[in-house]
């Protein structure tokens, strides 16, 4: 199978333009005849070694652009530049790879950028750089062109590769590991340096007569590239290392992380509330895996050791308490006696004395009188391996309940486990034969009494030693060792698993549990992971955002199309700890990496909430309203004085109501639902709380649902139609609008350069001038260049041009305005297009009503957290509704409590409307009888202001609105169903 790309995902679209539009300003690429031209003015410049990448624009042209695009990416705008390094953040899963790669492509595109280095921090990104690379390849030729591109790994052996770099004429994209140039960077002045210090510097600094008695370094340098850093917070950690990558002489530096420790120059943020919320990634749910009432024997674990005032060690152990024994976490020093510690449990009374704490990073342990001992991690007297058993059994059932609830729909089914010893899976005899360690049996065990159960029998047509497997790097005889993930053995695992991508994800392939070594997390993932499991026997000092993120991927189906159904997009973790220490702990994690503190609601927090005013129309309430609501609710209880959230605002309390003022009652769901984004646990769902809901076939078979199904169970095809005319006219009008186009201007920067034994380091600016670059004398063939970007006629953009009035802009910068024109003429096709789209029903072709039934015999699994249980039990096919927010919760009640509405129903995912910007699903459908019997589509949102929700929201709702009047069924948007006339 091959993996597909979707080009028109709005959020990534953004990422890209936040990148590209830094550079507004600057020459755009030239072609055919103004080649030449493109070289001296244009984003490439003629050098001794070979063609440069060249950036014409001065600091405060770099400025402005960025404040502007800080701007519309609502992040504070800077005051100053801070260099020329620009940071991106986007959330793990989110495409963040697949974005850089297309980014390099859009600034070869627009300002003829041609040269490239990703710097990536260690082999397991590398690795997967170079797969995206080779996976995407097909999709971008058909994107840009087939324009032709070279990638390659840096390599000391292949210096050939660095001189075509420079040299070459088409786009060149070099992945270099920070280590493999770090230590070339010298930690004091070169001309202090001995001779034997500068032989230990690098090939890539050494004089090479391959090259011509050139440095390597000297053509990398030569060539300006841009320089994208694959998690900056890795790679530029150290001074040395921010020397290294300044000593590439980029032309800007592009950072890529979603987990910056410093984003200098942010232009786009993507964090993981944001990604989450939008349903970028899969909803995380936690399976909790606990011992209970084991209080026979001294139980004692090591948690973590400090040594930051005095040595110290923190335990868990069992302790008496009025209420009886129950698990306790405590600090514990040298000499403490755990049988005081421990409420004097006489388990504890023999050999439980603190005789020694080592806080060594690696080796950290905690050692007791008559010599027992604890590493991190471990402990004694517990039911350690009963909890991993159970672990792997729950993972095996999650699994199975998964393989059922999609068999038939394309989409292979994984689960990773994470293992901290090869031993507890694979046991290597002396004879040279393998078997299985502990965990192998117990997985074994757990699929065969599981898979025997009616309910899962034959789900899998493989026998169980075909589906699990292992990817653990190897010994030079072969046999799986544990390693630390960063060795040089790890680097054929890390290769292993990046080209198994795709058989992995094929149905057809049986291996369907991976165990993986639990140092082999960094840097990898695979969108078909639904389960991860980790079993270590000592402390994993991983956090569970490394953890999640090998799963967080939206998945793929066997056609490798991304799946966006949110009832299947669920990622579920085992863990041996409770589902509020999970949630907390993730909470802390996002709260240090991001800067989001949740649980608290600012003070403005409702600023762009809209009502209606005395006019009808829809307005935003601003800050200070925002201030007035805030207070309210810190008077009524609902927050605390510093905005933290209270219990007495508790909306999953069926019966809570939040107080609103006087005059806000009709935005009190989208009130609820803000307040509610700032509670992390609501992103993190208990999987123990979710129950199948029941499916009411009466419902179903009543003359009122069968009417409504058959009004609006048909498919139909779209077609657009509009007037020339039309067209010319909304492009003249857009053109008319585009500020005045200016020459290109070049600026000129002068820098000192060291020359010495260990290569050229380009370290001070000496002074800098800007100045315009007279007209263009050869001019490109623009109505070619149109005609490819819009796929209109010559003669229709012929005329548009000609009535524009403004072709003498045109030899002022070429490029700049056919750019400009693009994208004027191209807004209005968009507008027309929308407005012109027409639906028509497909004879023969409907939604079966059928199928609503079959996904019920499955089983329909949801989540108690978003559940609103249906009082008139006759009024829906189901016992209970899933919401996604307040909004709807209110709508289903309102729905359910109506004496008017007979029955109503909230439409499948599968319900879908095709149009030109992907599918849309709506929301709800329903029959209503007053004076006569009435049925409605409709969507529910928080605002009806247009303006206030997302552009491709408000055009897939032009187009549902479309297709439901070639079908003759009511459709319309509203917040509430007041809003319904019935």
């Amino acid at each position: 199978m091959k993996l597909k790309f979707d080009p028109t995902l709005e959020y990534q679209a953004h990422a890209i333009s936040a990148v590209t539009d830094i550079f507004e300003g600057q020459p755009f690429a030239q072609t055919g005849a103004a080649a030449f031209q493109a070289i001296q003015i244009g984003g490439l410049f003629q050098t001794e070694l070979g063609l440069a990448n060249r950036l014409v624009l001065p600091d405060d042209v770099l400025l402005k652009n960025l404040r502007a695009i800080q701007d519309r990416n609502d992040i504070e705008m800077a005051e100053a530049l801070q260099g020329r390094d620009f940071s991106i953040e986007m959330e793990t899963g989110t495409g963040k790879t697949y974005v850089y790669l297309r980014t390099i492509f859009e600034l070869n595109k627009l300002y003829g950028f041609k040269k490239f280095i990703i710097v990536v921090p260690s082999v397991a990104i590398r690795e997967g750089v170079l797969k995206s690379i080779e996976v995407t390849k097909a999709h971008f030729q058909t994107l840009y062109d087939k324009v032709p591109f070279d990638h390659f790994e840096y390599d000391s052996k292949r210096l050939g590769k660095v001189r075509q770099f420079a040299s070459g004429n088409q786009i060149q994209i070099m992945i270099i590991n920070i280590d493999s140039f770090r230590k070339d960077v010298a930690d004091k002045d070169l001309s202090e340096m001995t001779e034997e210090e500068l032989k230990k510097l690098n090939v890539i600094n050494r004089e090479n007569d391959r090259m011509s008695g050139r440095r390597p370094i000297e053509f990398i340098q030569a060539a300006n590239p841009v320089v994208i850093i694959d998690e900056p917070q890795s790679v530029v950690s150290t001074d040395k290392a921010r020397r290294a990558i300044a000593n590439l002489n980029p032309l800007v530096t592009l950072r890529y992380s979603a987990t910056h420790r410093e984003a200098p120059n942010l232009v786009y943020r993507l964090d993981p509330i944001q990604a989450y919320d939008l349903r970028l990634v899969k909803r995380i749910e936690v399976a909790s895996i606990r011992e209970e009432n084991s209080f026979n024997d001294a139980f004692v674990k090591l948690i973590k050791t400090d040594n930051k005032n005095g040595i110290k060690a923190q335990i868990e152990l069992h302790a008496d308490g009025p209420t009886g024994s129950k698990a306790k976490k405590l600090w514990v020093k040298q000499g403490d006696d755990l049988f005081i510690k421990s409420g004097e449990r006489e388990a504890y009374r023999d050999g439980y004395i603190v005789q020694n704490i080592d806080c060594t990073p690696g080796s950290e342990y905690i050692e007791f009188n008559q010599g027992r001992f604890l590493e991190l991690g471990q402990e004694v007297g517990g039911l350690g391996d009963e909890v991993m058993r159970a672990q792997v059994r729950e993972t095996v059932e999650q699994h199975l309940k998964k393989e059922r609830a999609l068999r038939g729909k394309g989409i292979k089914v994984l689960s990773l486990f994470f293992i901290d010893r090869v031993a507890n899976y694979r046991v290597y005899n002396e004879d040279g034969s393998t078997s299985l360690g502990k965990i192998g049996q117990w997985f074994e065990e757990a699929y065969a009494e599981l898979s025997a159960k009616p309910i899962y029998k034959g789900l899998v047509p493989f026998p169980v030693t075909a589906l699990h497997g292992g990817y653990f790097s190897q010994d030079k005889k072969g046999q799986a060792k544990d390693t630390s993930g960063t060795t040089k053995d790890d680097e054929d695992t890390y290769s292993l698993i990046m080209r198994d991508k795709e058989r992995l994800l094929d149905p057809a392939e049986p291996l369907r549990f991976i165990f993986s070594h639990s140092a082999l997390r960094e840097g990898w993932d695979n969108p078909n992971v639904f389960q991860i499991c980790t079993l270590n026997e000592t402390q994993s000092v991983d956090k569970k955002r490394q953890e999640i993120g090998r799963g967080l991927r939206l998945p793929v189906n066997s056609d490798g199309e991304r799946i966006h159904d949110e009832t299947v997009n669920r990622l579920t973790v085992i863990a041996n700890e409770s589902y509020d220490e999970f949630a907390r702990t993730l909470q802390t994690e996002f709260e240090e990496d991001v800067g989001v503190k949740f649980g608290i609601v600012d003070r403005i927090a409702f600023a762009r909430i809209v009502r209606p005013n005395d006019k009808g129309e829809d307005i935003a309430l601003g800050q200070d309203q925002s201030t007035k609501l805030w207070q309210h609710f810190v008077a009524e209880g609902y927050l605390a004085e510093d905005g933290t959230i209270l219990n007495k605002f508790d909306p999953k309390n069926p019966h809570f109501e939040l107080n609103v003022p006087e005059g806000f009652e009709a935005i009190r769901a989208s009130l609820v639902d803000e307040i509610s984004r700032k509670i992390f646990k609501n992103r993190v769902a208990n999987a123990r709380e979710r129950r199948e809901l029941k499916f009411r076939k009466e419902v179903q078979l009543s003359e009122e649902f069968r009417e409504l199904w058959e009004r609006i169970k048909h498919r139909t095809r779209y077609r657009v139609e509009f007037k020339t005319a039309d067209l010319v006219a909304r492009a003249l009008k857009r053109i008319a609008a585009i500020e005045p186009i200016r020459a290109p201007r070049i600026s000129t920067t002068v820098v000192g350069v060291d020359i010495s034994e260990a290569g050229v380091s380009v370290d001070r600016q000496l002074a800098s001038r800007t100045e315009e670059i007279a007209s263009a004398t050869v001019l490109p063939d623009i109505l070619g260049f149109l005609q490819k970007e819009t796929e209109l006629t010559r003669h229709t953009l012929a005329s548009i041009l000609k009535q524009s009035g403004r072709l003498n802009e045109f030899k002022v910068n070429p490029q700049a305005f056919m750019a400009l024109v693009a994208d004027a003429i191209g807004r209005a096709l968009h507008d027309l297009m929308l407005e012109g789209i027409r639906y028509d029903k497909v004879p023969e072709q409907a939604w079966e009503m059928s199928r609503i039934e079959q996904e019920a015999e499955k089983g329909i699994v949801r989540y108690l957290s978003n559940l609103y249980d249906v009082q008139n039990r006759e009024k829906s096919l189901f016992d209970a509704i899933e919401y996604e927010s307040e909004t709807e919760r209110q709508f289903a009640a309102d729905l359910d409590n109506n004496e008017h509405v007979r029955m109503f129903v909230k439409l499948p995912s599968w319900f879908k409307i095709d149009t030109p910007i992907g599918p849309y699903n709506p929301d709800w459908a329903f029959v209503t009888e007053n004076d006569e019997r009435l049925y409605f589509v409709r969507e529910t949102k928080s605002t009806l202001n247009s303006d206030e929700r997302r552009t491709k929201e408000n055009q897939k709702i032009v187009c549902g609105r479309r297709h439901f009047e070639a079908l003759d069924v009511d459709f319309d948007v509203v917040t509430k169903l007041a809003d319904v006339n019935f």
